[in-house]
């Protein structure tokens, strides 16, 4: 998901990472929290200091979402699912999961520790603001607890909204999901009250355009639609997760594929294989025997002029682990592989015989029309 992201540390067995655009919101909320937060509750005093309890602040917001997340991790863990890391990016911060929780009851836990946690954070942030206010030399530091106090309120008010994938909304799932036995459906409407929510933010944000406040504006219409893409690709995972259960690849596989031979020219591959049959992937086949496969992409590297004497058997690509699969795969641990690795064509393969190809496309095809079976 975040391929960019920088390895911070490991904290109790979870990879803390660091996305690029964490730089962005980091710069925004020291901006507003420098010149226009703290100058207002705090007046008449230098630029330096104001910085200062900026960088401060937004430091320790940063580490309380890390704790929210990391939360989230512990009991996710502990209830058997497993997390490979915590991300802090644009948008705050997302616990890793390899797998969806097994049952409502861990989904239910899982969710509510995050917002459990800032409440605790809260909580503790405005009790020590309260004990340094009665210490006049601790004035800025009071001023910084108690902007923590009030913005991890914030953050776990907002996490609570049953709007998916906000934790509220995987609340609300779980609980639709327990009363239905139905994760699908579950899911479906969960997605539905995070997009109606998503919706609702954009059209705040415009109205806030109207009224001249901009960054505000903007950041709200951010929200919603990273909320909206959120909802509706968490749905089309749990819909992929029902169509693909107990699928192998050999279910949905192409089977008899075109093939060519070593001995075709790339012109004659080009002419026949790509524009007269709309291919782009073909394995190479000789006396039955599979030697690799033929890309359209390789055509990039070589020149024009020379398809006619060019032979595929020069320029294939040999057999590789990593365009082969084999029938048995389950169909969900290809999709897998594919968002892990961007590879989206394979050799389907049984002790070096050809068996079929499989692509992304075949498996998109396969949800789309498996896909209304499920929601009926």
């Amino acid at each position: 998901m975040f391929s960019n992201a920088i390895k911070l540390f490991t904290l109790n067995g979870f990879d803390i990472k660091l996305d690029p655009s964490w730089a962005l919101i980091a710069a925004l909320i020291t901006w507003s929290l420098s010149q226009q937060y703290f100058p207002t509750v705090y007046p008449d005093q230098t630029i330096a200091t104001y910085v200062a309890m900026a960088i401060a602040a937004m430091l320790c917001f940063f580490a309380s979402l890390l704790l929210h997340e990391l939360a989230h991790s512990i009991v996710a863990r502990r209830l058997g699912m497993s997390i490979t890391g915590i991300t802090l990016f644009l948008f705050g911060g997302v616990a890793e999961l390899e797998s969806e929780p097994r049952s409502a009851n861990v989904e239910f836990w899982v969710a509510l520790a995050g917002p459990a946690m800032s409440l605790s954070l809260a909580f503790g942030f405005w009790v020590l603001s309260l004990t340094t206010t009665a210490v006049s030399a601790a004035e800025p530091l009071s001023q910084v607890l108690a902007y923590l106090a009030m913005i991890n309120l914030v953050l776990a008010l907002f996490n609570l909204v049953p709007a998916f994938p906000l934790d509220g909304g995987r609340v609300l799932r779980a609980y639709l999901w327990n009363k239905t036995g139905d994760p699908l459906k579950a899911t479906e409407t969960a997605a539905k009250s995070g997009a109606v929510f998503a919706y609702v933010l954009m059209a705040l944000g415009v109205l806030a355009l109207f009224q001249g406040a901009i960054v505000a504006a903007l950041w709200q219409i951010m929200i919603g639609g990273f909320l909206l893409i959120a909802a509706r690709s968490s749905y089309q995972d749990q819909l992929a997760r029902v169509v693909f259960d107990k699928k192998s690849v050999g279910d949905i596989m192409h089977r008899d594929p075109v093939t060519v031979g070593p001995d075709m020219t790339l012109a004659e591959f080009v002419n026949t294989i790509v524009l007269r049959q709309g291919l782009s992937f073909v394995p190479v086949v000789e006396d039955d025997i599979l030697l690799g496969h033929m890309d359209k992409t390789i055509l990039a590297g070589i020149d024009r002029e020379n398809w006619e004497s060019t032979r595929v058997g020069d320029v294939f690509v040999g057999l590789e682990d990593s365009t082969r699969v084999g029938p048995e795969m389950p169909a969900h641990d290809l999709l897998s592989a594919i968002s892990a690795t961007n590879t989206r064509k394979f050799l389907v393969t049984s002790d070096h015989r050809l068996l079929g190809v499989i692509s992304l496309s075949d498996l998109a095809r396969y949800l789309t029309w498996a896909a209304p079976s499920q929601r009926s």
